[in-house]
């Protein structure tokens, strides 16, 4: 699950797969998109992929989707097309909205 800590607090679960994050809009077809007035977080910013890996351990990885205001973690902004493994507890910033990475234990997946 990712948190919206800095607007009013959401939690945002995750699934397995793509989980396409940005500001929510009727229509928008982002599939974690949040309620938010910042408008420099895109319809469709960023993405988080829920995956295995090897071990059988959920990996997050996060990449920018070619958004107007980039994605920044640990206050570095991702290049264009890098993907970028994020672990429980990673704080990322898309617009000026800061979220937090909040992974669930895997026994609860």
């Amino acid at each position: 699950m990712i948190e919206n800590v800095f607007h009013y607090k959401q939690v945002l679960p995750l699934r397995m797969g793509d989980n396409i994050i940005g500001r929510y809009q009727k229509g928008n077809p982002a599939n974690t998109a949040f309620e938010t007035v910042d408008p420099s977080v895109d319809l469709n910013h960023c993405t988080i992929t829920v995956s295995r890996d090897k071990r059988g351990g959920i990996r997050y990885t996060l990449k920018d989707n070619n958004s107007n205001t980039g994605t920044f973690v640990d206050n570095v902004e991702l290049n264009p097309k890098e993907r970028r493994v994020i672990n429980d507890g990673t704080l990322f910033t898309i617009g000026a909205t800061s979220i937090i990475l909040r992974s669930a234990d895997n026994k609860d997946e």
